[in-house]
């Protein structure tokens, strides 16, 4: 009776794993107990879920029936346990569909509270989302853990323009990052820290090292040539710049600047690729590379023009009233213009077609740190020592269109403070404000983390619309990567750390 009573249980729970095995193709079963279906999770995901417990609550009411009425003729466990099983079927068949149906309305509903857009949209937006962050594995749904992002981060406005989908961390360097780039095709970053070290690495499909570049001389500048992108032009302290490939792992080429002006503090490479900007500085009056606190006197510097494919000398640019060190430069998008941020807190613009400068003016009470030109590049935006974040018309040389304070931590001098009243203090290399693709939101540094303000115009203050958090030491340098819906910030900090938020914009 025992024989023929488990062979009729076995019978009985087969057609069980038929039926199920019509919603899953594969007809895979999970061998251990599996995790239960949160309320947010998608249709799909409940749907799996929900095979295999079902399965299971079909064995066990059998396995009790059998028990309780002891061991009757094989033939009546086989005919009443079949007859169970199809009605258990059936009505499970109906309450899965009556469960699906309402796990579909309410996560419809989800979306269309958090995004404020017909439930239609969403699903395109999340599959973006996923082709570009396939490393998140979490078990809730990108709009769920969205919501905890920006409730944590403090101080938005009631339209939240981004939500944060994911942030990752790059560990491979041990000691302060001075520069963070994204290359111009978004594929590549290249960091550099205060020893030295260059790491060259990708973050899509999934974070990977590329490259490491070990300098015996101090680097103090980095950016990546355009055409081709996969060169990066290194500067260092003792007045040469390299061209180096990241495919092939070599230098390509050396070139000795100058040695009365060995410091090699900014960067800049053409739209078209052909030539780069190379701004030399003189030591500071203490012999260093990093020069003692502001000097009443500004150091001695050159800007120079160099071709990339002879890898000589263009010209070197007239810097007036004197020659002064530039610590920023960035090209307008067709490479026409050039506008520098120097010592003296002057800047100026260059006419790059005739190579001779069109205007300059007084723009901080200190050094200029970092310049970008503006989304419509009619204006360009300048952070100084002053800890003013100004905009200025290029247009009428050099009015002000805005100001607004930022905070000290956003730009610098950064303090990290440690045990037994150690100190490390590291003065702006790296660019200290990003841009958004359309222009109007701007990422800067914090002592916790990357904020993002909108810009705002003529008003006092900048509008702060989402902390992404995340670090532990000050955050020196960042970059902003736009593609499409998705775009990555990256955050750089002082123990070395990068973080690498993904964020989806929120189409108004």
């Amino acid at each position: 009776d025992l024989v023929s009573s488990q062979r009729a249980s076995s019978a009985a729970t087969t057609p069980s794993r038929n039926f199920f095995s019509t919603f899953l193709p594969q007809a895979k079963r999970t061998p251990i107990k599996p995790a239960p279906v949160s309320s947010g999770s998608s249709p799909s995901q409940a749907a799996v879920g929900r095979k295999d417990p079902t399965a299971n609550q079909l064995i066990k009411p059998k396995e009790a029936s059998q028990s309780k009425e002891g061991k009757p003729p094989s033939s009546q466990v086989s005919t009443s346990e079949t007859c169970s099983s199809q009605s258990q079927q059936a009505t499970n068949q109906s309450v899965n569909q009556n469960s699906r149906n309402k796990r579909i309305q309410e996560h419809e509903k989800e979306r269309k509270e958090l995004f404020s857009k017909p439930p239609h949209q969403t699903p395109e937006k999340k599959v973006e989302v996923g082709d570009a962050e396939p490393t998140e594995t979490s078990g809730d749904p990108p709009d769920s853990s969205s919501s905890r992002s920006c409730g944590a981060g403090g101080g938005l406005s009631a339209e939240q323009p981004f939500i944060k989908l994911s942030q990752e961390e790059y560990g491979e360097h041990h000691s302060a990052i001075m520069h963070c780039r994204v290359d111009s095709s978004g594929r590549r970053v290249a960091s550099l820290d205060v020893d030295g070290v260059i790491k060259v690495w990708s973050f899509n499909p999934m974070m990977q090292t590329k490259a490491t570049i070990m300098s015996k001389s101090p680097l103090l500048s980095l950016e990546w040539a355009t055409k081709p992108d996969r060169l990066l032009l290194l500067g260092s302290g003792v007045g040469t710049v390299r061209l180096y490939d990241t495919e092939a792992k070599k230098n390509l080429y050396e070139m000795n600047i100058d040695e009365t002006h060995p410091r090699i503090l900014s960067l800049a490479s053409s739209p078209s690729g052909s030539s780069f900007i190379c701004s030399a500085a003189a030591l500071g009056q203490s012999g260093n590379l990093e020069s003692s606190p502001r000097l009443s006197i500004p150091v001695s510097g050159q800007l120079l023009l160099w071709d990339t494919k002879t890898v000589k000398q263009q010209l070197q640019f007239s810097l007036e009233p004197e020659p002064v060190a530039i610590n920023c430069t960035a090209f307008n998008h067709n490479g026409n213009l050039l506008v520098t941020g120097a010592a003296d807190g002057v800047i100026r613009l260059f006419d790059m077609q005739r190579y001779e400068s069109a205007m300059s003016w007084r723009a901080h009470d200190g050094e200029v740190y970092s310049v970008e030109f503006s989304y419509d590049e009619n204006t360009v935006f300048s952070v100084g020592e002053d800890g003013k974040f100004i905009q200025w018309n290029i247009h009428r040389c050099g009015v002000k269109q805005s100001e607004q304070g930022l905070p000290q931590d956003a730009t610098g001098p950064f303090v990290l403070s440690g045990y037994s009243g150690y100190k490390q203090v590291q003065v702006p290399r790296g660019r200290l404000f990003a841009f958004d693709s359309e222009g109007q939101h701007i990422l800067t540094c914090s002592s916790s983390g990357g904020l993002i303000y909108r810009l705002t115009n003529g008003q006092p203050a900048l509008d702060r619309v989402l902390s992404l958090g995340g670090h532990k030491a000050p955050v020196v340098t960042v970059d902003w990567c736009s593609a499409v819906d998705c775009g990555t910030c990256l955050t750089a900090s002082m123990d070395g750390k990068i973080k690498l938020s993904t964020l989806l914009a929120q189409k108004s």
